[in-house]
């Protein structure tokens, strides 16, 4: 497809899911045809999503459409690179997944009060997320996703989801607000918040160590967001109290909207001390890993495991990140032969398309094993490790979709999470990160008795004979799961079916790395020239322009430093988008 036509399909997605959730809140009260409505949505968004994949992958291109007309950096700007292609195509295929699985899962009582049109908001947030040009609507998006998050999170009013939704409300409207200021101050210094305009200005930045403690800013909004250490407890708190196709839609997309965030921001605007934001989130990023699966391996209710397992799995793709950043700081050594400085950049790129495959996987995988955990509620009516148990005589097949994911999660051999960790393992030890790399190894194996302490409790031990006795359940295991809407085989064959499917996929990707491995690399090498980014984003003459300006800056500066000229300069001869507004 020509770059005109790829341009045309970009915001296709975003409107998409809000005009889905538009008409069914017209349709209000009618949930039959809000259900079938929603899967109509999504599934255009999917298909509109895998068009903008194929051309982004083929023709290696970056497409940005200007809203309104006003070119960038003055108006608001869409912006599909090949990375962000990727997540509007796993955006739609988790939404899609959880819909249908929600058809089983989900109360008429939940539906007639804008279940569907919640779904529908949050993706079409997540989708403006990942397309965001600037910072301010990449805020705006976070906010829509938030809100419609939260009411999803309360929709049912027990206690439980009460209690999770006010930590979970509470620590992300912290980071929200971090961000926000941070967006300001930003603004404040270089006058703009376009992500390619900031690039470029950032590199004339007077005051580095001021840009470092905004770069520190971002990196704790985004990894409050994505759930990393120390402030992820609001993410097991929460994820564990709505109904299994919420948590299952949570647990798939929203913590990967803060990491790709952190991934565009720091890959695109933070370039003058990669190695200080670096070193600060592989320190972040191997005690989240390890703290996330030690506490993920002590759990007794099924679905809050898993969380905790969730906010370990984020480590890895911040780990991704920050070895990229070190080794692509450490490439710039001028000390360095052509040939070491060459290696360590690939190093950087391969940790990145590492971070990228990570994703991939595991939003495919942890997505499908809160599926099979809101299967095993459905058979029992609790998550109660201890109460549960043979499921491996009386429902194999459920049994074994879950070994297969369990192990996929883990990272053994022939499963989707083996090639990740192996290239983020790669990628760490040749940039000289071995602390990392033995602290991302020892995880896995905490990570794979986690897993295997699951399946075996679950689904391997006979089951006690108070199994289904739901007095006796803790208040942890006592959650918000309605009971089913649709009894007998349609109703475990629409929660079973997108199980299926999901454990496929991740076998298909495990057995047959090559495609996803292919992609990943080109959209790591975009992500790494930052240039192409820029290039394809402001106009030709104002980056010439812009770029004129700033060598004369840095001249002038360094002059200036070494006694020979009084007074400065600044970036004065193009104008910002504030001064245009003004």
């Amino acid at each position: 497809m020509s770059p005109e036509g790829l341009a045309t399909l970009v915001p296709v997605p975003i409107i998409t899911h809000f005009v889905t959730a538009v008409i069914c809140i017209i349709l209000w009260g009618r949930t039959s045809a809000q259900r079938w409505l929603s899967v109509v949505g999504t599934i255009v968004a999917l298909m509109t999503s895998s068009v903008l994949l194929i051309g982004h992958a083929s023709g290696d291109v970056i497409t940005p459409v200007y809203v309104g007309g006003w070119a960038a950096p003055f108006g608001i700007t869409l912006v599909v690179d090949l990375f962000s292609a990727i997540m509007l195509v796993l955006n739609g295929l988790v939404g899609l997944a959880c819909v249908i699985y929600g058809f089983g899962n989900i109360d008429n009582r939940r539906e007639q009060f804008g279940y569907h049109v919640l779904v529908q908001a949050m993706l079409g947030a997540c989708a403006q997320a990942f397309v965001a040009g600037d910072l301010f609507n990449m805020y705006v998006a976070f906010e829509v996703m938030l809100i419609s998050s939260f009411v999803l999170l309360t929709l049912g009013g027990t206690r439980g989801q009460l209690e999770g939704a006010i930590k979970y409300v509470a620590l992300n409207l912290v980071s929200s607000t971090i961000f926000l200021i941070a967006v300001g101050l930003l603004y404040g210094m270089i006058g703009t918040l376009n992500i390619a305009d900031m690039g470029e200005r950032l590199t004339a930045a007077e005051n580095p160590r001021a840009v470092s403690v905004i770069a520190v800013l971002f990196v704790v909004a985004y990894g409050i967001k994505a759930g990393t250490f120390p402030l992820f407890f609001w993410l097991p708190a929460s994820y564990h109290t709505p109904p299994s196709a919420v948590s299952a839609l949570f647990s798939g997309l929203l913590t990967k909207v803060g990491a790709y965030a952190m991934i565009r921001v720091f890959s695109a605007v933070f370039v003058a001390d990669r190695a200080f934001t670096g070193e600060i989130m592989i320190w972040m990023a191997g005690a989240t890993m390890l703290v996330g699966a030690l506490a993920a391996a002590v759990q007794g209710e099924m679905r809050r495991a898993l969380s905790f397992q969730l906010v370990s799995s984020i480590g890895y793709i911040v780990m991704g990140l920050g070895v990229a950043l070190v080794a692509w700081d450490k490439a710039d050594d001028p000390t360095l032969s052509g040939e070491a400085s060459a290696a360590l950049r690939a190093a950087g790129t391969l940790s990145i398309a590492g971070a990228v495959v990570y994703i991939a996987h595991h939003m495919i995988v942890k997505t499908n094993l809160f599926f099979f955990a809101g299967l095993v509620r459905r058979i029992f009516g609790h998550g109660e490790i201890a109460r549960l148990g043979g499921l491996y005589k009386s429902h194999p097949m459920l049994a074994l979709g879950f070994l297969l994911s369990a192990l996929s999660l883990a990272g053994l051999p022939i499963f989707s999470g083996f090639w990740a960790k192996l290239a983020l393992v790669r990628a760490g030890l040749e940039a000289g990160g071995y602390w990392i790399v033995g602290v991302a190894l020892l995880t896995g194996i905490v990570t794979l008795y986690t897993m295997g302490r699951l399946w075996c409790e679950v689904f391997w031990k006979d089951a006690p004979e108070d199994a289904s006795d739901r007095t006796k359940l803790s208040k942890v295991s006592a959650g918000a799961e309605p009971p089913p809407r649709t009894d007998g085989r349609w109703g475990a064959a629409l929660m079973g079916g997108p199980a299926i499917a999901m454990t496929a996929l991740t076998i298909y990707i495990g057995l047959a790395p090559a495609g996803l491995f292919g992609v990943a690399e080109k959209a790591g090498a975009q992500l790494a020239d930052r240039s192409q980014y820029v290039s394809a984003v402001l106009p030709e003459a104002y980056l010439a322009e812009l770029r004129a300006d700033i060598v004369r800056v840095i001249a002038a500066r360094e002059a200036e430093n070494a006694g020979e000229i009084d007074g400065g300069s600044a970036l004065a001869d193009v104008p910002t988008d504030r001064e245009v507004n003004e």
